[in-house]
Order: C-alpha cells, then structure tokens, then sequence
C-alpha cells in the first residue's frame, strides 16, 4: 500500500488550514499528508513516529523535523486539512437553520472512520493543555460568521462559546468516543442551543 492510497483524505486544505505552498514543498507536503493518512488508516495513530512519515513519505526525516518540529504538530496541521477541507458555511436564512445544517454536516463527516481516526490521533498526542486548538479556532469563527448574519436579520442569537460548547464539543466528543451520531442528535443539539438564547 504505498502513500497516494491516503491521498483522497489529505489532499485539499480547509479554510485556515494547512498551507498551500507550490512546487517541490508542495510536492513534500503532499507525501508527507497522505503518509500520515496511510499510518492513520492501518491504526498507527497512536504510535506514529516522524521517522515513519518520512520513510512512508520518502523524504528525509529532517525536512519534517524543520517543517513541522514534531508529530504533534504535523498531526495537528493534518487534521486541520482534513476535517475542515472543502466546507461552505451553510446560509439557509435563519440562524436555526443555518445551526441544524452546520451541526448535520460535521456530523456526518466526522463519523467517517478515516475522519474519527484522525480525530483520536490528533487527542491522543496531546498529554497537556494546549492554548491553541487550529480546528476549534475554524469552528470559532464558522460560529461568528452565522452569528453576526443572524443580527444583521434581527435575530436573537446564542452567543459564539454556547454554540461551540453545545454543539461542537459534544459532537467532537461522541465522535472520539465511538459514540453514535446521527442527523437528529445533530439537530438537537442545534435546537438546544437556539432554546438557550430564546430562553435568555
């Protein structure tokens, strides 16, 4: 199974995400992204090593060590790419709407099991607090976004954390978890949110 096998997961980075360089570095983040994506589908997420990547990868384990400094890093950046790639915020005319949708998506995607090894890869390499998390900054400000279109509409609105912690934290933790997810657990979730800021 060589790398390219991966490379259909790997290939397009998400808004924020990964860099999009060109030429050689282009061609080295390419290997190194569907090597990584290659280790995560035979189950090495939790014992991947740089030197893996770069043998998978075929390029010198210091090109990645200069690049990336660490697995962590480098998995980070992966996930990124991966569980964000290719979305449009939906604009569905309704902040509920837009919610539902935005919840029913993700969810979709991240039970993907390719989606949730990545997922689990990314939380196992973290032993301490991070202060900055790439995917849920993404979702941060996927969240602003609706919400400020929802005051524009005169809507009320829950505030940006609610959403992220009532919606995205407990999809994220069903999905490393191996706990089900389907499109009405996605749209509670949504409904409950709106009922908080109604409520408020």
């Amino acid at each position: 199974m060589g790398a390219s096998a991966a490379a259909s997961d790997t290939e397009d980075s998400g808004p924020g995400g990964a860099r999009r360089p060109g030429g050689r570095s282009a061609r080295v983040q390419q290997a190194v992204y569907s090597a990584v994506g290659e280790l995560v589908g035979r189950g090495h997420r939790d014992t991947m090593t740089i030197p893996q990547v770069a043998e998978i990868a075929g390029v010198n384990p210091t090109s990645i060590y200069r690049r990336w400094g660490s697995i962590t890093a480098l998995l980070e950046e992966v996930a990124v790419a991966v569980l964000t790639r290719g979305e449009d915020i939906p604009d569905t005319g309704t902040l509920r709407g837009d919610l539902d949708a935005w919840a029913t998506i993700i969810g979709a995607d991240i039970t993907r099991p390719r989606r949730r090894a990545y997922l689990r890869a990314l939380v196992n390499t973290r032993d301490e607090p991070v202060e900055l998390c790439p995917c849920w900054e993404i979702r941060r400000e996927q969240a602003e976004t609706m919400v400020e279109r929802a005051r524009v509409r005169g809507e009320a609105a829950p505030t940006v954390t609610a959403i992220l912690c009532h919606i995205i934290a407990p999809l994220y933790h069903h999905a490393v978890f191996g706990l089900p997810i389907d499109d009405e657990f996605a749209a509670g979730l949504a409904e409950d949110t709106m009922r908080m800021a109604l409520d408020g």
